[in-house]
């Protein structure tokens, strides 16, 4: 019997984390958000490509990321669904990747700061999908909430990565 190489190995966890993901995006979407602001949710899913993106790296993060999202806009969503969180995941991992690398940053600020990328990107998108800039206005809410729920995701994943790495 042959044991499988570093590449079966991190094929199998990024297999892994990808379904955790997934289970945890289906979770959050499950609890009722009782803020009065739409289109607002903690984003649990992400501390999930956060933790792969300090553990494991990048191309993995990303490749992981753009399943997840796919994979739950199928499941769970629809065309739109998948246009939205794409756009967001993409602009979020780009700013994370490039925070990241400087190591002048925490997780929470990395996190905070992909939060905040995260609406930009969907917004950028809502723009262009409804035809106006009205959507603008939402920004600096967004803003808040990108901070609020970067920071909360930022610390949770600290904390995870603390306790298994």
């Amino acid at each position: 019997m042959r044991l499988p190489n570093d590449t079966v190995k991190k094929t199998a966890f990024c297999g892994l984390i990808l379904a955790l993901a997934l289970i945890a995006g289906y979770v959050e979407s499950l609890i009722p958000v009782f803020i009065a602001i739409p289109g607002i949710k903690l984003g649990i899913a992400n501390s999930v490509i956060l933790l792969l993106l300090y553990t494991v790296g990048i191309k993995e993060a990303f490749t992981v990321s753009i399943i997840r999202v796919l994979l739950s806009g199928f499941l769970f969503g629809s065309m739109f669904s998948i246009l939205y969180s794409l756009s967001g995941a993409v602009l979020s991992l780009i700013i994370m990747v490039l925070l990241r690398r400087t190591n002048s940053f925490s997780i929470t600020g990395v996190s905070m700061a992909g939060g905040v990328m995260h609406n930009i990107g969907q917004l950028a998108v809502a723009c262009v999908v409804l035809e106006t800039t009205a959507v603008w206005y939402y920004l600096p809410v967004l803003m808040i909430a990108g901070c609020v729920t970067g920071l909360v995701i930022g610390i949770l994943t600290g904390e995870i990565q603390k306790r298994i790495f």
